[in-house]
């Protein structure tokens, strides 16, 4: 009985240390909240200026591609997909974005994800100095597969009519 006792404290002792020492745990996301996250970062990227998440959510590859819900309308490649998201979410002052009626369908390795996205913004002529108030509800649809991370692999945004 005797020897319990300083052995439950010695215990008590490291578990306090490795309190202590060890960082706090990062939470692990549910596939359902990573694939929300990825939505969100993409369109934080007209918030925060800072285009280089963009490519990290999203696959560099030759099956990659998009649709817009701005001009040009045309399928894209993940090339002309990024350097137009870059010119888009740059050249907009006051951009703000609210998700609405997200759903979150999972597959294996492969997720579906919908919703609606009000954005508004000022569109800046850098010319004329002059802006112009924009505000745009539009449908999503991001496609997404699983390797180590979620990545989009397929964009389609569609503005809906006034």
């Amino acid at each position: 009985m005797g020897e319990i006792l300083p052995s439950i404290y010695r215990l008590n002792c490291l578990v306090i240390r490795l309190k202590l020492d060890l960082p706090q745990a990062i939470p692990i996301l549910s596939d359902k909240e990573e694939v929300l996250d990825i939505i969100t970062t993409f369109f934080n990227a007209g918030k925060t200026k800072n285009v280089a998440p963009l490519g990290v959510i999203q696959l560099d590859d030759p099956r990659f591609s998009a649709y817009s819900d701005v001009p040009p309308f045309d399928l894209k490649d993940f090339a002309t997909t990024s350097a137009l998201e870059q010119l888009r979410f740059v050249s907009i002052s006051d951009y703000d974005f609210e998700l609405k009626n997200t759903r979150v369908d999972l597959f294996e390795n492969f997720a579906v994800a919908t919703f609606m996205v009000k954005q508004s913004g000022m569109v800046v002529d850098n010319y004329s100095f002059r802006g112009q108030h924009f505000t745009m509800d539009s449908r999503g649809t991001f496609v997404m597969v699983k390797y180590q991370k979620w990545k989009i692999v397929h964009i389609h945004l569609t503005k809906i009519s006034d």
